[in-house]
Formats: C-alpha cells, structure tokens, sequence
C-alpha cells in the first residue's frame, strides 16, 4: 500500500480519535461556549441549560446548570440528591463585594423566613467569601458544586474559595438564585430548566 492511500485510511480515524478526546460543547450562548457534560466528585453531570444574565444592555455572565439527569421544574433539580453545578462564566468585572452582596441579596429575594433562618450563618458566610475575593474579571469561571456529604463547595477558575457549606438547604437557596419565584432573570430561569 502506498503512502498516499495509507495517509487517507488514518487521516479519518485520527480526526475521530482527537474529536472524541476533545470535550463536548453543547451550546453557544452569546457567543460563549459551554461544556455539555461535567464531572463533580466523581460523577459525570450533563447541561440540564444556560442562559446570558444581563443587566441593562450589559451582559454579567453564562450560567449553566448541571444534573445527573435533565429536569425541568425548580422543584425536580433541589429534590435530586446526587452531585450539582452551577457554573457561572463572567462577561464583565465585576468587585468581589458587589458580586456577593448579590448573591445573598437573591437568597434573600427568594427564600421564606423559616428557609432564611435555617442556612443565616451560611449565608454570611459565603457573602464572606466572595468579599476576601480579588476582583471577578471577564473570562472568569466560577462553580459552586453540591457534594452529598461534603456539602456546597465554591471555586473561581478551579481554586477554592472557602469551606464547604454542609446543609442542602443552603444549596437550594442558591439554586433558587436563578430558580426562584424571584428569579435574577426570567428568561435565565427558563434557559437553565432547558425551555430555551
């Protein structure tokens, strides 16, 4: 056989060997890409959706959902037990302080006062975190996974940031973030249930 013709038989089956190396991408959003599966403590996750927060005409990030298996109610994603991610890929600065007072604002928006005060010293506590932060530059990713038995555990750029926040309830207010009958957008809302 000659070079020629053996060059044509690899060429396809190393292009297929280097696609399936890659990692998929499952969507663009704004012209972001973001990964269709993951894997948190050891279990691999897949895009339930994502969706552009923007404020005004500006955009702040991509977030995307991440579930064992796709659900399309607030309710279905906070009952499963097994590993979550919410991945949040920045579009903007934004100072660490602004970012967290954010967040617990949003928990707060969306959270009764008996689920308020069940997770209040965690709360604290991550506005906390997110406040010893340098500021949150474009390009940025951060994930807050939740680990059966270890809890809610946050990270910027894959280096964590803080302790893990032990009760389930607390990760269901964050999900409830973009989840909640408040949600940060409604349409963000309906593009991490996988309506958009």
């Amino acid at each position: 056989m000659s070079v020629g013709k053996l060059f044509k038989l690899l060429v396809p089956s190393f292009a297929l060997t280097i696609a399936c190396a890659l990692p998929a991408v499952a969507a663009t959003v704004d012209g972001v890409k973001i990964d269709d599966t993951t894997t948190v403590a050891g279990k691999s996750l897949v895009l339930n959706g994502a969706g552009m927060r923007k404020k005004f005409v500006f955009n702040v990030y991509v977030a995307g959902l991440y579930v064992a298996e796709k659900k399309s109610t607030p309710a279905d994603v906070q009952a499963l037990t097994t590993p979550k991610r919410v991945t949040l890929i920045l579009q903007r600065e934004v100072s660490s302080a602004e970012f967290g007072q954010l967040f617990i604002t949003s928990i707060n928006k969306n959270s009764t006062k008996e689920e308020k005060d069940k997770v209040i010293s965690q709360t604290g506590k991550f506005g906390e975190m997110f406040a010893a932060q340098d500021k949150v530059k474009k390009g940025d990713v951060i994930t807050m996974d939740w680990i059966p038995g270890q809890g809610t555990v946050s990270s910027i750029n894959g280096k964590a940031m803080g302790e893990p926040m032990p009760d389930i309830a607390f990760y269901n207010a964050v999900l409830r973030i973009w989840l909640g009958d408040n949600p940060a957008q409604d349409d963000l809302k309906d593009a991490m249930l996988g309506k958009k």
